[in-house]
C-alpha cells in the first residue's frame, strides 16, 4: 500500500474532501492553505500527485461517509 502525503490542501485530502462534499472527482490541489494559496490542476501535476488525490477520493468512498446538507 502506497503512503500518501496527506497534509491539508494536498492532492490526497482534497481527494477526500471532494467525495465527502460530493463533488465529483477533479483531480487537483493547493500548494499551501487550501483556498489561501495557488491551485494546481490535473494538467499541471504529476502521475504520483493524481495517483494521491484518486487514492484519498477512494479512501473517502470506502468509508461512506458524507457531508449531509439537510
Amino acid at each position: 500500500m502506497t503512503k500518501h502525503d496527506e497534509r491539508h490542501g494536498g492532492p490526497f485530502d482534497r481527494g477526500m474532501a471532494d467525495f465527502w462534499y460530493h463533488r465529483p472527482p477533479e483531480p487537483h490541489y493547493f500548494v499551501g492553505g487550501t483556498y489561501t494559496s495557488d491551485k494546481v490542476t490535473k494538467s499541471d501535476m504529476t502521475e504520483a500527485e493524481i495517483e494521491a488525490y484518486h487514492a484519498g477520493y477512494a479512501e473517502a468512498e470506502a468509508a461512506g461517509g458524507q457531508k449531509d446538507w439537510g
